[in-house]
């Protein structure tokens, strides 16, 4: 029996003479993950810039996952609380290029349609709507002024933010609601003031909520259908018909004949989901490029983790050439630095979706939104990590697998 039989961690293996030799012992997991982790507790200074980077990577892209998921989330709860079956009409343009207009009637005519379930309508005012009456006449913060049928807030599903809807005015009353934006533009927060509207005071008696599926109402100040006929002079004619259907085809296909039996040609009907829908797809298209730019970003920290390993192996020799002395063989040096790499892109990826996870909940919670983070996200993330981890880490390793004992001790 040879000496070396006798050593520990080493097996004896046939010679073609017959003798038995040795066997370089194998590294354990948790051998190899001590050894990387001391590599990386010697510099940690570098260490945490270089995982630094790996993680504004993994931040950036898991952020712009999280919250274009939050937002499409919000949206989808949106459009199933107002529903997508609601259609607008609206005059259109005349062959002579003049603006059109709906008929009186046009209202009654679309109710009789049976499909549709609901319908409203409101009617653009030739006024404008002020302050106090010392306020010169262009400053009117374009504010439009509308008449409003009683029902319109039922078939829109909306709702009022402070105060009151007009359904319990009195027809003939001098009261007005005003959308969210106008109130913000005309500095009116709660209702019980009056404004200068028509050439006569008017009171404010709510404040709309903002109206997803009906925008143009934001910026507007309502009246009462029958008291714009009776103190502004309200011709009657709608210039937005609201409908709500059974069924959102064959309710679109008759509307504008059925609007106007003279000229459908006249009449634009639309779908306010659809505009919704693609809000939704060109944010879709965004969240593409932000994410885009955070793969650059994670590519930048991977060619961080790379410099930083390389510099390591260079740094290293002797250390590396007393362990080859000692009987390490170049696997084990491989593994050792293969697993720095991967440990330090791990802690960064880490450290990365964290971050970013906080991130998406800090806005979503800032803009009441639900928080919706994709596991597929933290998933592809984390695994984006390991692949970069192994491919910075890869060539370094091997540079220090191949260096001689005698090279490395001697540099």
């Amino acid at each position: 029996m040879t000496a070396g039989s006798h050593l520990p961690g080493r097996r004896g293996r046939s010679t073609a003479d017959g003798r038995r030799g040795l066997r370089p012992a194998r590294l354990a997991a948790a051998d190899v993950a001590r050894l990387g982790a001391a590599g990386l507790r010697a510099r940690p200074l570098r260490m945490v810039l270089s995982a630094a980077g790996i993680a504004i990577g993994i931040a950036a892209m898991l952020a712009v996952v999280g919250i274009s998921a939050s937002s499409r989330a919000d949206l989808d709860r949106a459009l199933a609380r107002l529903g997508t079956n609601l259609l607008t009409v609206a005059p259109g343009q005349t062959f002579g290029g003049e603006d059109a207009v709906l008929p009186r009637e046009s209202l009654t005519m679309t109710g009789r349609i049976a499909s549709v379930s609901s319908v409203s309508a409101t009617g653009h005012l030739a006024a404008h709507v002020y302050r106090n009456p010392y306020v010169p006449v262009a400053e009117h913060s374009s504010v439009n002024v509308l008449a409003a049928r009683p029902d319109l807030l039922a078939v829109l599903e909306g709702g009022t933010a402070h105060g009151r809807w007009l359904t319990t005015t009195k027809p003939g009353t001098p009261t007005v609601v005003l959308g969210s934006g106008a109130a913000d533009r005309l500095d009116i927060h709660t209702p019980g003031v009056r404004v200068w509207l028509g050439g006569q005071w008017f009171a404010v008696v709510g404040i709309l909520e903002p109206a997803l599926l009906a925008p143009e109402l934001d910026s507007a100040a309502l009246v009462d259908w029958s008291t714009a006929e009776n103190l502004l002079g309200f011709d009657g004619h709608p210039t937005t018909i609201y409908t709500r259907s059974t069924s959102v085809e064959a309710t679109r296909n008759v509307l504008g004949a059925t609007v106007n039996p003279a000229a459908p040609n006249e009449v634009k009907v639309s779908r306010p989901s659809d505009a919704l829908a693609a809000a939704r797809a060109t944010d879709s298209a965004l969240s593409g490029l932000l994410l885009g730019l955070g793969a650059v970003a994670l590519l930048v920290g991977g060619v961080g983790v790379a410099n930083t390993m390389v510099i390591s192996v260079l740094e290293r020799r002797g250390e590396i050439g007393l362990r080859r002395a000692l009987g390490a063989t170049g696997l084990h040096v491989c593994q050792q630095f293969l697993t720095e790499s991967l440990l330090l892109s791990t802690v960064g990826g880490l450290a990365g979706a964290a971050t970013g996870a906080l991130v998406t909940a800090g806005w979503s919670w800032w803009r009441s939104w639900p928080v919706a983070i994709p596991p597929w996200a933290l998933a592809g993330g984390l695994a984006a990590t390991v692949v970069v981890g192994v491919i910075a880490g890869l060539y370094p390793a091997i540079r220090a697998a191949r260096l001689a004992p005698t090279e490395a001790l001697a540099r």
